[in-house]
């Protein structure tokens, strides 16, 4: 396996393919390529996995059952996470790669396809990348200009000290992913305890207001919107 950069015994991936030969053949070759899999065969389904578990990978089937996959995508997009997703589809004209990439696909892969090709998309997809440095950066509701350190959420403007602001940024930075409290430890830079992350978190979190956008993980938080 090349060395890309990518650990991919750390790389969590749901795959939702409802057929079950198939899904099972692409779990297992992601699983063979090091990958830690979860196999869904339905739209409801792959939504709920979606929203207990900080996956870092999408592997999407269009035609299922219960609906398109693609609106798994638009869903997760809405919500703020920018999980990469990557749609496997016999439907494969110009018009329906369009309409995948307008949906928030980041890579569209026609069946069939080698399980090989497939293992090396969602290794290119979660190879590590700077995060764009926005002046103004917007999810959901919540508005965070980083020139002026100023927090807007729902329109109104918030007040925070230095160490809120930075956990915050820190959160935004991972939206939908756990980051603990080695990380905020790290990020702040002033080594705080675990009981001073907890109280300036939890100070971020009352200051937000409802609904609640920070999650307690065990191991630190997450930011997260909607399910």
């Amino acid at each position: 396996m090349p060395d890309d950069g990518v650990s991919t015994r750390s790389v969590w991936v749901l795959v939702c393919e409802d057929d079950d030969v198939l899904g099972e053949q692409v779990a297992t070759g992601l699983r063979d390529a090091g990958f830690t899999v979860d196999l869904t065969r339905n739209l409801a389904d792959a939504c709920r996995y979606c929203g207990t578990h900080p996956y870092d990978c999408l592997v999407v089937d269009r035609g299922l059952p219960d609906g398109d996959g693609l609106d798994l995508v638009r869903q997760q997009r809405r919500s703020g996470y920018r999980t990469p997703a990557l749609i496997i589809t016999a439907r494969d004209s110009p018009m329906d790669r369009s309409e995948g990439f307008a949906g928030g696909a980041d890579d569209y892969l026609a069946k069939p396809f080698s399980l090989g090709e497939l293992a090396a998309r969602v290794r290119a997809l979660c190879a590590p990348r700077p995060a764009p440095q926005l002046p103004v950066v917007t999810v959901g509701d919540l508005v965070v200009d980083r020139l002026r350190r100023r927090v807007q959420r729902g329109g109104i403007l918030l007040t925070m000290s230095a160490r809120e602001y930075c956990a915050l940024e820190l959160l935004l930075a991972h939206v939908g992913k756990p980051v603990t409290y080695t990380e905020f430890a790290d990020y702040c830079g002033e080594k705080p305890s675990q009981a001073t992350i907890d109280d300036v978190v939890s100070r971020v979190d009352r200051k937000l207001g409802t609904p609640q956008l920070i999650h307690t993980t065990g191991a630190g938080y997450l930011l997260r919107f909607g399910r």
